[in-house]
């Protein structure tokens, strides 16, 4: 690329030109300000000549022609080095000018990355820049060690209307007004001089001005004088479409109407004299002044002998100190002298000659230690191998020396490495090394604040325009710019670069600087009254949890000031403050299905639809979910969730402070919108949404906000402390029928910001607790209700439920139902999920006082069961309806029975009393948490009582398994008519104590009875009195009180209950025994007989098959049951002396007692054998089942274990050649025994000799005969079987 056509060549064909100084009177001013312009600004659009295409001849005798020229005019007054302060005032301008100008709009969205990358270079860095760096460069016009900067030539321009027009162009030249430099002989005052006469033509014809030039000809010769000519419309103001002096009149307003006098003349006799003293004056003095100095250089400074001459001549100036500036230099000197040709030569487009002039003198500087002056040198020769397109390295290496050089001078060189900066980085730019130029962009960063914003806002566009582009690295230098212009009070170039930043980081996780950015460019639009969009990016830093509290703080009080100083309300969709955890979005609501509590709804659907499967009216169709029943119940709500009017839809959604510090939330409520018609798409228009910001989602909220007639909504105060998370609950009652859409939810934040929340495409992902529908169903029906009219709704809970109890805690409950509505309901059932916990009582039982009501009374009658269906189904009274203001009580019984945490649940089912309703039935749903402790771990032992037919002893073992509390055992007592419990010991003996502490044991042993009568009269007792038992005090007699009443309910039903829990039938329960112990908790431990009278304990301990059961609680189960119909004990002395010596033999009487515990008669026949035929007539015998005095709780283990020890004890102690005894007397006894009765047969044998005999050689044959023809043996009973005898020792010994 050709350098002349490079930003860097235009700048240096710019900046690097001749200057010509003008000289002017104060009536030359006067007449060109009629235009609005001074005599400079007038001519400076014609000074640019793109195409002057004048020939010129330098140091070679080959011309070449010169197409690029611009002369600089200036006032013998600015001829100087610039004001600091003043400089920066200028710079200061053009960035204030140039925001002010910026017509980007800076409300809209920033832009996005992409966008940016697709931009060319000159759309992505603002054009004000190259403004900034052109008046950046002039800050260092004028300096004394650069000669491209000193006049050329100097005009003198005097109005015809001045007196004495010569005498004042010599006056002019003559003045002190002169510039330092030619007065300090840092520049050559034998410049060209040029002499301008300027005729106003309003002031008149131009007749005098033609006189006075040609005397001004007379004067200072021919070539040198010019008339100028102005002002010359005269009838009205010229308007100038294309107004060439617009980009030199900083200063101007659109009011000034600049040349507006000048006409096309003007214009023409402007161009003239500018051209012709450009090529006819300037250009050649400059070409001839450079033949000159080249000869003189030449002969004085070229050549060997010259440059070894000049070597020696300044041997020795190393140890001169440094010189920081170029005063050590005149006009005069050689040095000088060389940099004016080089210059000049740059400026004539000789670049070569300009080159090796720079080159020589460069020497000069270094040796003398003008270090300024060689920086300077070094910075046009690389300059000057730029414009040759040479070499780049070599340019490259001039201009770092040159800066570098220029720093080490400290404050006096800062500004001229600005300049060098500004250019090395432009020739950068051109060659593509966009990465470099920013880091010399970075370098040339100064200590004000304004002038480094600028320097690396551009290079972060260098960044920017990096292969591959740097994004991080451009960023961060935009943020970097932008804090210094927001300190500088740039606000508007503060947003631009923050705005570009905004894109950058967006999407990234460099919360830390996005949050920076987000929080300044809110505050600067706060700071220029754009309070809308200020918000808009404050609310981005609002959930700040990654910083620190103090930033938090920071950021949340200035954007609560940016709100107060807005004067109104903002309303903010998706507000990020608090956080809305959608996840844990939750709805209750009511259909058929209506709760108690707000517990009642965490429980599992499927657990209600268990407890209510029984309860709601069958269909003729085959069974049924729920979910179908309510399509068929409601067919043309099929697809809705079905609510009713006038009932609360529940909410739960949790609200979490993601912030350390705390935050107030007020009037939290719904979002919700009501139609009136069933056309569903009318009730979509808020289900749509496309995040924050989103003016049409934010509208369509306005609008249903603004309609709340329809429904009554909740509204919730709630402060949130660091960190803190809140499940707030809302609901929203519709007062009409129609179709409910539940749209979102809104909050109002420190009372200043009303944030919104739409549900939107989130709909799929809360739970539903209730009214789940098909899984066909949209995710967007999900919050959308069809409302139907009010129905009536019971109300309802039991009164006093403890949520904390001790096992076998029994207490008496009040069940309590309301119902609000006008129309009553009807058919009431109710059903348990737990029956051993919560037993329903009978309607009598409500006023009963407790526990005096469980005390056995003196008139027993038969008692009246609630009516229970056979599935668990409590049916209330059919004429029950509940209405209005009336209230229904109804007993209940609860009863810790297991120990653990229990969750108990109750179903209540009710119909509609208005067959016109949409709906037939409703249920209510009741749940509760319990917690129950363990109290009494009670277990039972039941062994055979020896040698008594039907009795046994119970050894009953007690621990205190509570942590604190004292128990008193107050009643140990047996279920069932067939039994008697009495103590084997006095209580007192056994238990002095009279209580239990905590963790103690306690043992005591019963004898238990049996005391079944015949079948006839068991039934009947059993049909009127099925629980009635024996009760056995546990109390010394002083404390006793009445007995506790077992055979009646609430006891009775929950031992019913503790039996279903087993799967106990009646006919097992036949020969098993129950037990019901009951306890009181002491009032306190220092007084141990007292008991606490209002609370009763009840540990029930059901049929158990196995000899030993120990149970934590409650449930044991004991049987005393045989396989055997029959049973016998042979009562026998153990030891009988006789005198063989007198008689031979010994005869023994004994008599054996037989019992029948079937409800048949039995036919027994009872044969002794012989001992020395025994194991022949053993083996003839059939095989069936021995009974006899035996461990009867274990009837089977111990007839193989007794087959086996008889077997031994036969062959050990009786050898068959032995004859052991005999049976006397007759040996087979056939009798009849009625069913439950005993009889006596005796028996004799006759001894022969001492020693230990077993009287086990015998078998009993039965048979059993029903009562009545038509009546059959029960299934569990054998109609008949033989049972062999069973080991019973006789001792004989010899008398003395």
């Amino acid at each position: 690329m050709d350098p002349v056509k490079t930003p860097l060549g235009k700048m240096l064909l710019e900046e690097i030109t001749p200057v010509v100084m003008v000289l002017r009177t104060p009536l030359v001013e006067e007449s060109c300000l009629k235009n609005s312009l001074s005599f400079i600004e007038m001519l400076s659009p014609f000074c640019d000549f793109n195409n002057i295409d004048v020939p010129v001849r330098t140091s070679s005798d080959q011309p070449y022609r010169l197409q690029k020229f611009k002369l600089r005019l200036f006032y013998e007054s600015d001829i100087k080095q610039p004001n600091i302060m003043v400089a920066k005032e200028r710079l200061k301008q053009v960035i204030t000018e140039a925001g002010e100008k910026d017509r980007s709009d800076l409300s809209t969205d920033p832009p996005d990355i992409s966008n940016v990358l697709e931009s060319s270079k000159s759309e992505i860095s603002p054009s004000w820049f190259e403004i900034f760096n052109k008046e950046l460069v002039r800050t260092v016009s004028f300096s004394e060690h650069e000669a491209f900067d000193h006049p050329v030539a100097c005009v003198s321009v005097v109005s015809s209307k001045d007196e004495q027009p010569i005498n004042k162009f010599v006056d002019l030249f003559n003045t002190n007004k002169l510039p330092s430099l030619l007065n300090d002989g840092a520049m050559d005052p034998k410049i060209l001089k040029h002499y301008v006469l300027v005729h106003d033509n309003k002031d008149g014809p131009s007749e005098k001005a033609t006189k006075i030039l040609t005397e001004m000809k007379n004067t200072f010769g021919f070539n040198g004088c010019h008339l100028l000519c102005i002002n010359s419309s005269q009838d009205e103001q010229i308007e100038h479409q294309d107004n060439p002096w617009a980009p030199y009149k900083f200063d101007s307003s659109p009011s000034q109407h600049l040349g507006r006098y000048l006409n096309i003349y003007d214009f023409n006799e402007i161009k003239d004299l500018i051209q012709e003293l450009s090529s006819k004056h300037i250009i050649p003095y400059m070409e001839q002044k450079v033949r000159v100095l080249n000869q003189q250089v030449s002969a004085t400074r070229k050549g060997f002998r010259n440059q070894i001459k000049n070597l020696w001549w300044r041997k020795g100036k190393e140890d001169t100190p440094d010189s920081s500036n170029g005063s050590m230099y005149t006009y005069s000197s050689v040095e000088s002298q060389i940099r004016v040709l080089g210059d000049y030569a740059f400026m004539l487009g000789d670049y070569e000659l300009a080159l090796s002039n720079y080159r020589l003198v460069s020497t000069d500087y270094k040796i003398d230690k003008a270090w300024k002056c060689y920086a300077g040198v070094q910075e046009m020769m690389g300059l000057t191998y730029f414009m040759l397109d040479q070499s780049r390295k070599e340019a490259e290496y001039c201009m770092e020396n040159a800066f570098n050089t220029y720093l080490k001078l400290g404050s006096s060189g800062r500004q001229n490495a600005t300049r060098c900066g500004l250019w090395w980085i432009e020739m950068l730019k051109t060659k593509d090394q966009f990465k470099e130029a920013a880091s010399v962009y970075f370098r040339i960063c100064s200590e004000e604040l304004l002038h480094s914003a600028v320097m690396l806002e551009q290079a972060s566009y260098c960044y920017l325009l990096s292969q591959p582009p740097m994004l991080h690295k451009y960023g961060f230098h935009l943020v970097l710019s932008g804090d210094r212009y927001k300190k500088c009070d740039q606000i508007k170039h503060a947003i631009r670069t923050y705005r570009n930043a905004v894109s950058v980081y967006k999407g990234t996780p460099w919360s830390y600087i996005k949050d920076h950015v987000h929080f300044h460019i809110g505050q600067c639009y706060g700071f220029l009254g754009m309070y809308d969009v200020g918000v808009t990016h404050m609310l981005e830093v609002l959930a700040c949890s990654h910083q620190s509290k103090a930033t938090q703080e920071l950021f949340l009080r200035d954007f609560l000031q940016i709100v107060q100083k807005a004067g109104k309300t903002f309303e903010v969709l998706r507000l990020q403050l608090p956080v809305i955890n959608i996840s844990s979005l939750k709805i209750d609501f009511e259909d058929h299905r209506t709760y108690a509590s707000p517990g009642s709804t965490s429980v599992k659907e499927s657990v209600w639809c268990s407890l209510e499967e029984e309860m709601i009216p069958s269909l003729p169709t085959a069974r049924t979910n729920w979910l179908e029943l309510q399509s068929k119940l409601l067919p043309k709500y099929k697809e809705s969730n079905i609510c009713v009017a006038g009932e609360a839809i529940k909410i739960a959604i949790e609200f979490k402070n993601p912030l350390e510090i705390p935050i107030s939330i007020s009037s939290v409520s719904l979002i919700c919108e009501l139609s009136a018609t069933s056309d569903e798409t009318n009730s979509d228009v808020s289900c749509s949404t496309s995040g924050i910001g989103n003016n049409e989602e934010h509208k369509n909220l306005r609008e249903i906000i603004s309609d709340t007639s329809s429904f009554s909504l909740s509204e919730v105060n709630i402060s949130l402390g660091g960190g803190e998370a809140y499940l707030v609950q809302l609901t929203v009652t519709p007062k009409v029928e129609g179709i409910l859409n539940i749209v979102g939810v809104r909050w109002n934040l420190s009372g200043s910001v009303v944030g919104f929340y739409s549900f939107g495409a989130n709909y799929g992902k809360k739970k539903i607790a209730k009214g789940r529908r098909k899984a066909k169903q949209s995710p967007g029906n999900c919050l959308k209700f069809m409302v139907i009219k009010s129905l009536p709704k019971l109300e309802g809970f039991i009164r006093a439920l403890p949520e904390k109890a001790y096992a076998g805690h029994l207490q008496h409950l009040v069940l309590e139902l309301r119902n609000q509505s006008e129309f009553s309901v009807k058919n009431l059932k109710m059903k348990t999920s737990h029956p051993r916990f919560l037993n329903i009582g009978k309607q009598e039982d409500l006023d009963l006082e407790f526990p005096a009501c469980l005390e056995k009374k003196t008139n027993v009658s038969p008692p009246a069961n609630p009516k229970i269906a056979s599935n668990g189904v409590f049916l209330f009274p059919e004429d029950l309806s509940v209405q209005g203001e009336n209230l229904l009580l109804w007993p209940l019984w609860f009863r810790a029975a297991v120990p653990g945490n229990i969750s108990l649940q109750v179903v209540i089912y009710y119909e509609m009393g208005d067959l016109s309703s949409g709906m037939r039935y409703r249920t209510l749903r009741m749940h509760y948490n319990l917690q129950v402790l363990p109290s009494l771990d009670v277990s039972f032992k039941i062994s055979p009582y020896p040698s008594r037919l039907q009795e046994f002893l119970v050894h009953m073992d007690i621990v205190n398994k509570t942590d604190s509390e004292s128990i008193q055992v107050n009643q140990l007592s047996t279920i069932g008519s067939q039994w008697e419990i009495s103590l084997l010991q006095p209580i007192d003996a056994i238990f002095p104590s009279q209580s239990l502490i905590a963790g103690q044991a306690f043992s005591c042993f019963f004898v238990l009875k049996s005391c079944r009568k015949s079948s006839s009269t068991e039934e009947s007792t059993s049909s009127l009195f099925p629980h009635i038992g024996s009760n056995v005090s546990l109390v010394p007699d002083g404390s006793k009180g009445a007995p506790f009443d077992t055979s009646n309910s609430p006891l009775a039903d929950f031992h019913d209950c503790e039996r279903l829990q087993h799967g106990i039938s009646n006919q097992e329960a036949e020969n098993s025994v129950d037990f019901i112990l009951i306890s009181r908790p002491l009032k306190n431990n220092a007084q141990p007989g007292v008991s606490d009278a209002h609370h009763v304990f009840s540990h029930h301990a059901c049929h158990c098959r196995q000899e030993y059961t120990k149970l934590l609680i409650i449930i044991s189960v004991y049987s005393t049951a045989s396989t055997s119909p029959v049973s016998w004990v042979v009562d026998a002395p153990r030891t009988r002396h006789h005198d063989f010596s007198t008689t031979s033999f010994c005869e023994i009487n004994f008599r054996m007692t037989i019992y029948n515990s079937s409800n048949a008669r039995a036919s027994i026949v009872m044969k002794t054998l012989d001992s020395t035929s025994i194991s022949d007539q053993l083996r003839d015998e059939t095989s069936g089942n021995q009974v006899g005095w035996h461990d009867v709780s274990l009837a089977k283990d111990n007839k193989m274990e007794s087959d086996a020890l008889r077997n031994h004890v036969r062959k050990s102690l009786l050898p068959e050649s032995v004859s052991a005894f005999i049976w006397s007397g007759s040996s087979s006894t056939r009798v009849q025994l009625k069913p439950l009765s005993t009889t006596e047969i005796p028996l004799q044998i006759c001894v022969f000799s001492p020693g230990i005999y077993d009287l086990s050689n015998y078998v009993l044959n039965w048979n059993l005969q029903p009562v009545d023809d038509h009546e059959k043996v029960g299934e569990r009973i054998q109609s008949s079987g033989t049972s062999l005898g069973y080991p019973c020792y006789l001792t004989v010994l010899p008398s003395d």
